[in-house]
């Protein structure tokens, strides 16, 4: 299901006692392996996986102006498809902390591509805030969105 950013903070208030809500977030452009194992492992910490999709905004602002290649609103919803998948929303911001302190998470999981020290600062502070334990899953080498526009472009030359 996806949530709109206005409700989460309200429907963070009826979860279930003793439920581990497990968040993450990130731009999931292309969807491919990497992220699907990814979000696989990060919905075997805890009860409910609720991941915030970066909007197109902020994927232009992180990625570079020829990005998304997909509209937030598709990303968000192949993400909603997802068996491992309970819960999205799109975040206008850059950057989560707004996303963290209205979900609040038990569990705040990001991708081997990460460290603890490489977070952004004001996600870090908002974890830190809310006593979220914070994860660095596996990295999922050679699989990235970059490398598949790459060769797509390889392709098309």
């Amino acid at each position: 299901m996806v949530i709109p950013i206005e409700s989460l903070k309200e429907w963070r208030k009826n979860l279930k006692d003793g439920q581990k809500l497990v968040v993450t977030n990130g731009c999931f452009d292309i969807l491919h392996i990497g992220h699907v194992e990814y979000l696989k492992e990060a919905a075997e910490l805890g009860d409910l996986l609720l991941v915030g999709c970066d909007s197109d905004e902020s994927v232009r602002h992180l990625k570079g102006s020829d990005r998304p290649i997909n509209p937030e609103s598709d990303r968000a919803a192949v993400l909603d498809a997802l068996g491992v998948v309970d819960f999205v929303t799109i975040f206008p911001k850059m950057g989560g902390r707004d996303f963290i302190a209205a979900s609040r998470p038990h569990i705040y999981a990001k991708g081997g591509d990460y460290s603890i020290e490489s977070l952004n600062i004001c996600e870090r502070g908002a974890l830190e805030k809310v006593g979220a334990e914070i994860l660095i899953l596996s990295r999922k080498e050679g699989r990235s969105t970059s490398i598949i526009i790459d060769r797509i472009n390889e392709k098309t030359l």
